[in-house]
Protein backbone atom coordinates (compact mmCIF):
# COMPACT_ATOMS: atom_id res chain seq x y z
CA UNK A 1 0.00 0.00 0.00
CA UNK A 2 1.27 3.58 -0.93
CA UNK A 3 0.12 6.37 1.13
CA UNK A 4 -1.97 8.79 -0.56
CA UNK A 5 -0.52 11.89 0.71
CA UNK A 6 3.52 11.61 0.62
CA UNK A 7 3.88 8.21 -1.98
CA UNK A 8 6.04 6.68 0.51
CA UNK A 9 5.40 2.44 -0.30
CA UNK A 10 5.24 -0.81 1.71
CA UNK A 11 2.76 1.17 3.92
CA UNK A 12 0.26 -1.44 6.48
CA UNK A 13 -3.92 -0.44 5.85
CA UNK A 14 -5.04 1.30 9.46
CA UNK A 15 -1.92 3.02 10.49
CA UNK A 16 -0.18 5.76 9.77
CA UNK A 17 2.80 6.31 7.53
CA UNK A 18 6.04 6.46 8.59
CA UNK A 19 7.04 9.26 6.69
CA UNK A 20 4.20 11.83 7.13
CA UNK A 21 1.90 10.47 9.51
CA UNK A 22 -1.03 10.59 7.36
CA UNK A 23 -3.64 7.72 8.61
CA UNK A 24 -3.73 4.85 6.16
CA UNK A 25 -7.46 3.64 5.90
CA UNK A 26 -7.88 0.14 4.33
CA UNK A 27 -9.74 1.13 1.55
CA UNK A 28 -10.80 -2.35 0.61
CA UNK A 29 -13.19 -2.27 2.89
CA UNK A 30 -16.34 -0.49 2.87
CA UNK A 31 -17.03 2.71 4.22
CA UNK A 32 -20.72 2.72 4.80
CA UNK A 33 -23.85 0.87 4.39
CA UNK A 34 -26.05 2.44 2.20
CA UNK A 35 -29.19 3.02 3.56
CA UNK A 36 -32.81 2.05 1.25
CA UNK A 37 -35.78 4.44 1.18
CA UNK A 38 -37.30 1.67 2.44
CA UNK A 39 -35.73 1.19 5.57
CA UNK A 40 -36.03 5.32 6.39
CA UNK A 41 -39.50 5.00 5.95
CA UNK A 42 -39.27 1.89 8.14
CA UNK A 43 -37.85 4.53 10.90
CA UNK A 44 -39.91 7.44 10.14
CA UNK A 45 -42.60 5.24 11.15
CA UNK A 46 -42.00 4.13 14.25
CA UNK A 47 -40.28 7.41 14.93
CA UNK A 48 -43.38 9.14 14.48
CA UNK A 49 -45.91 6.07 16.19
CA UNK A 50 -43.77 6.46 19.18
CA UNK A 51 -44.23 10.78 19.06
CA UNK A 52 -47.69 10.21 18.78
CA UNK A 53 -48.06 7.96 21.78
CA UNK A 54 -46.04 9.98 23.86
CA UNK A 55 -47.64 13.25 23.07
CA UNK A 56 -51.12 12.01 24.07
CA UNK A 57 -49.71 10.01 26.79
CA UNK A 58 -48.44 13.20 28.37
CA UNK A 59 -51.04 15.57 27.52
CA UNK A 60 -53.77 13.22 28.95
CA UNK A 61 -51.72 13.22 32.20
CA UNK A 62 -51.27 16.46 32.78
CA UNK A 63 -54.82 17.82 32.18
CA UNK A 64 -55.98 14.95 34.86
CA UNK A 65 -53.29 15.41 37.19
CA UNK A 66 -52.87 19.60 37.15
CA UNK A 67 -55.74 20.81 34.88
CA UNK A 68 -58.58 22.01 36.91
CA UNK A 69 -57.24 22.61 40.28
CA UNK A 70 -57.61 26.37 41.53
CA UNK A 71 -54.14 27.45 41.25
CA UNK A 72 -53.21 26.09 37.79
CA UNK A 73 -51.08 27.79 35.99
CA UNK A 74 -52.45 29.03 31.87
CA UNK A 75 -48.98 27.08 30.37
CA UNK A 76 -50.03 23.95 31.61
CA UNK A 77 -52.89 24.19 29.65
CA UNK A 78 -50.57 25.84 26.92
CA UNK A 79 -48.63 22.76 27.11
CA UNK A 80 -51.32 20.45 26.62
CA UNK A 81 -52.75 21.89 23.63
CA UNK A 82 -49.63 21.93 22.23
CA UNK A 83 -48.73 18.17 23.00
CA UNK A 84 -52.32 17.28 21.48
CA UNK A 85 -51.17 19.14 18.47
CA UNK A 86 -48.01 17.49 17.99
CA UNK A 87 -49.57 14.38 18.65
CA UNK A 88 -52.46 15.31 15.56
CA UNK A 89 -49.53 16.22 13.31
CA UNK A 90 -47.78 12.77 13.70
CA UNK A 91 -50.80 11.26 12.68
CA UNK A 92 -50.81 12.45 9.60
CA UNK A 93 -47.19 12.27 9.56
CA UNK A 94 -47.90 7.89 10.60
CA UNK A 95 -50.76 8.14 7.46
CA UNK A 96 -48.28 9.58 4.80
CA UNK A 97 -45.49 7.12 5.58
CA UNK A 98 -48.00 4.32 5.54
CA UNK A 99 -49.18 5.66 1.90
CA UNK A 100 -45.55 6.01 0.90
CA UNK A 101 -44.83 2.37 2.48
CA UNK A 102 -48.06 0.77 0.28
CA UNK A 103 -46.52 3.14 -3.07
CA UNK A 104 -42.89 1.09 -1.98
CA UNK A 105 -44.57 -2.10 -2.02
CA UNK A 106 -46.76 -1.69 -5.38
CA UNK A 107 -43.75 -0.06 -6.90
CA UNK A 108 -41.74 -3.91 -6.04
CA UNK A 109 -44.48 -5.94 -6.91
CA UNK A 110 -44.59 -4.00 -10.49
CA UNK A 111 -40.41 -4.19 -11.30
CA UNK A 112 -41.00 -8.49 -10.35
CA UNK A 113 -44.08 -8.70 -12.83
CA UNK A 114 -42.70 -6.57 -15.72
CA UNK A 115 -40.76 -8.02 -17.97
CA UNK A 116 -38.65 -7.21 -21.51
CA UNK A 117 -40.88 -7.65 -24.23
CA UNK A 118 -39.98 -8.04 -27.87
CA UNK A 119 -41.09 -5.53 -30.30
CA UNK A 120 -43.93 -6.83 -32.20
CA UNK A 121 -43.77 -5.11 -35.92
CA UNK A 122 -45.26 -6.30 -38.97
CA UNK A 123 -42.52 -5.77 -41.51
CA UNK A 124 -39.44 -7.60 -41.69
CA UNK A 125 -36.09 -6.41 -42.34
CA UNK A 126 -34.49 -6.40 -45.76
CA UNK A 127 -31.93 -8.69 -47.30
CA UNK A 128 -28.68 -7.72 -46.82
CA UNK A 129 -26.73 -6.18 -49.75
CA UNK A 130 -23.48 -6.73 -50.42
CA UNK A 131 -23.16 -4.74 -53.45
CA UNK A 132 -22.07 -1.61 -51.57
CA UNK A 133 -20.16 -3.27 -48.80
CA UNK A 134 -17.45 -1.34 -47.19
CA UNK A 135 -14.48 -2.54 -45.08
CA UNK A 136 -14.56 -2.29 -41.42
CA UNK A 137 -11.56 -0.16 -40.98
CA UNK A 138 -9.16 1.91 -43.70
CA UNK A 139 -6.27 -0.51 -42.98
CA UNK A 140 -8.09 -3.89 -43.00
CA UNK A 141 -6.69 -4.45 -46.65
CA UNK A 142 -3.61 -2.43 -46.43
CA UNK A 143 -1.78 -4.38 -43.02
CA UNK A 144 0.11 -6.91 -45.63
CA UNK A 145 2.14 -3.99 -47.01
CA UNK A 146 3.63 -4.32 -43.22
CA UNK A 147 5.33 -7.50 -43.80
CA UNK A 148 7.13 -6.59 -46.96
CA UNK A 149 8.80 -3.63 -45.62
CA UNK A 150 12.42 -3.69 -43.60
CA UNK A 151 12.00 -2.70 -39.95
CA UNK A 152 14.21 -0.26 -38.38
CA UNK A 153 15.05 -0.77 -34.11
CA UNK A 154 16.82 1.59 -32.52
CA UNK A 155 19.32 -0.73 -31.31
CA UNK A 156 20.54 -1.78 -34.95
CA UNK A 157 21.35 2.44 -35.76
CA UNK A 158 23.90 2.02 -32.55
Amino acid sequence: MFCHKCGQADQSPETYCRQCGTFLPDLSKPVKKTITPQEHVTANLVLSIMTVVACFTLAVLMFTMLAFKGNTHPLIYATSGLLIAMGIWHIQTVWRTLQLRKHFKKQKRVQEFETPREAVTGKLLDEADFADFVPATVTEQTTHRLSKTKRRSSQAEH
